[in-house]
């Protein structure tokens, strides 16, 4: 396969992964699409409530986990355990040929503890370099990667990261080598002005539209981060960026909600 047939970067989250029988659908609906792809998964909502039964408690800002050291190795336990073993086993069962990784293996993603003057966010990691060589390596010899969202600092310590950002910089780094369409798959149809009306679908968003319905508050919580990493993803070199429902991976272009960056003015 040529570097010029484009590679999908998916990410898959939500609820999905909470339910076996929706779980199996999307991989048999992945399997069924031709070429390279790469998975990435988080897991959020088994971890949250894994952290509940060991009594350590949950907190959030904005859709983002604060992690505590407790926290941290109940995510690893969750993320690079549990959920990614068990669907690479699935995945083999459908004789697709997966490989279940972190961040940490093969050195295939750095990151740093994030700095921030305003907020402690405890082991999260934000991504420093992803090694596109390694990718490749498993990309051109028929592997598909299924990443979770632990990352590494290289110096011993795991890291906690974003799986939507792991899937927006995985996508931009290899798409400094091959054409790439990056896809966030959740149990939902898309955007919508209403969560509980799938008429109100936004089939195209700009970053403007998206800033002012953040700004009343119809855009909150998990959704920030995600639409972030999409907006960030479009306005590189990636162009097919979507947000859809699991179930209609295989027709993401035409049922879920495009994310929109116009190129800039040319003279």
């Amino acid at each position: 396969m040529s570097d010029s047939e484009p590679i999908l970067v998916i990410k898959i989250g939500g609820n999905v992964l909470d339910h076996r029988q929706d779980t199996i659908s999307f991989l048999e609906t992945l399997k069924s699409i031709r070429g390279r792809k790469v998975l990435i998964h988080g897991g959020g909502k088994m971890a949250t409530e894994m952290s509940a039964k060991l009594g350590i408690d949950t907190k959030m800002i904005e859709g983002r986990r604060i992690t505590d050291f407790e926290t941290l190795k109940v995510a690893t336990m969750v993320y690079a355990g549990w959920i990614n073993k068990s669907l690479v086993a699935d995945m083999q069962s459908m004789d697709i040929n997966a490989i279940g990784i972190s961040g940490a293996d093969l050195n295939l993603i750095q990151a740093h503890k994030r700095v921030s003057s305003d907020i402690d966010y405890g082991w999260v990691g934000d991504i420093d370099k992803v090694f596109i060589k390694r990718w490749s390596f498993l990309l051109e010899n028929g592997v598909l990667p299924v990443l979770c969202a632990i990352s590494h600092d290289g110096k011993g310590h795991l890291l906690n990261t974003n799986a939507d950002t792991m899937a927006t910089e995985v996508a931009i780094a290899l798409s400094n080598k091959y054409p790439i369409k990056l896809i966030y798959c959740f149990e939902k149809k898309g955007v919508m002005l209403d969560q509980n009306d799938e008429s109100t679908l936004i089939r195209n968003l700009e970053r403007n539209y998206y800033e002012s319905l953040r700004a009343e508050g119809i855009i909150s919580k998990g959704m920030i981060p995600k639409l972030e990493n999409a907006f960030r993803a479009a306005s590189s070199r990636i162009q097919d960026v979507y947000i859809c429902a699991a179930n209609e991976l295989a027709h993401y272009s035409s049922s879920g909600t495009k994310i929109v960056c116009p190129l800039p003015a040319t003279n």
